[in-house]
């Protein structure tokens, strides 16, 4: 009989919530920096084997919202619980539990649903460690189990798959055994581009940057895409440092996103980036729903 079901992934921000999911996928579906914001929506993760299902739920890290982006961001994370059959409950190593952990307890305690608690990053800490971080969580009633992982070596990774099996009911494959996310190539294509914007840019500059792809076709010979994208960002300086000193940073930008895109894609990759402004984009509702926030 097939397990399966929907797991919605909560956590704070950077605690390695898209790292996990691209391992359990053996696919880079959501993107990865240690910049804040990096999830923005949410993305269904499939993962498939012989004898289960698991729809994955990405959501962006839970914190307090700045802006209308945040705002939709933080609905995104709370409303991905209504899909779900289960939570996975993702913490870091750190050896307390902080302001926003609290407030997700907080909401998680107040849920129907069984959690999972995964206290990834492990492997940055000394192993006499893991105890004493199991205790932090061990009297909340609602959490089911306590698994210590390291996404990024794979550490207990496949325990944690596991014991999902174990608390999803038997059900249908409700997708294909082939898909592996729910979201368009276009998609995908614009967050690897603005992936590698946040990896390069300085602190301030990653918050206001948005990336749309405009267009996407097959080469003549079928063999590669030409795609065309624009990155926008709220201010003129940013604009400039997106840019780079003689097109520096945005030739880094282009380089690295068209060799992830050629890996995505399987196919050579002509790749043309333009840079606009759009101030304030994330306060504006009309502009978040042509970014695709919506």
């Amino acid at each position: 009989m097939t397990k399966s079901g929907f797991v919605s992934v909560i956590g704070r921000p950077n605690v390695g919530k898209s790292t996990l999911l691209n391992r359990l996928l053996g696919e880079k579906i959501s993107i990865i920096s240690n910049k804040p914001q990096t999830t923005r929506d949410q993305i269904k993760m499939i993962y498939n084997d012989q004898d289960a299902q698991i729809i994955f739920l990405d959501t962006p890290g839970m914190q307090n919202p700045r802006n209308k982006l945040g705002d939709y961001m933080l609905n995104i994370s709370k409303d991905s619980v209504g899909e779900a059959d289960l939570i996975l409950y993702i913490v870091d190593a750190s050896p307390y539990i902080g302001a926003r952990d609290t407030d997700i307890i907080n909401f998680l305690s107040q849920l129907d649903l069984d959690v999972i608690l995964a206290i990834n990053k492990i492997d940055t800490i000394e192993k006499g460690k893991i105890l004493e971080l199991i205790s932090l969580y061990k009297d909340l009633d609602f959490i089911k189990e306590i698994i210590p992982i390291s996404a990024s070596t794979g550490e207990n990774v496949d325990l944690l798959l596991k014991t999902l099996k174990d608390y999803l009911p038997q059900g249908p494959r409700y997708y294909p055994e082939d898909f592996i996310t729910d979201k368009s190539e276009r998609f995908i294509v614009s967050e690897i581009i603005r992936e590698k914007a946040l990896t390069n840019l300085r602190e301030e500059v990653p918050h206001g940057v948005g990336v749309v792809v405009e267009s996407m076709k097959a080469t003549k010979d079928g063999q590669g895409y030409n795609i065309g994208a624009t990155i926008y960002s709220e201010r003129d300086s940013h604009k400039g440092i997106i840019l780079g000193k003689g097109g520096s940073m945005i030739k880094k930008i282009r380089l690295q996103a068209t060799e992830d895109l050629e890996k995505f894609l399987d196919r050579k990759v002509n790749l043309d980036l333009w840079v606009k402004v759009e101030k304030n984009w994330r306060d504006k509702e009309d502009k978040l729903k042509n970014f695709g926030y919506q």
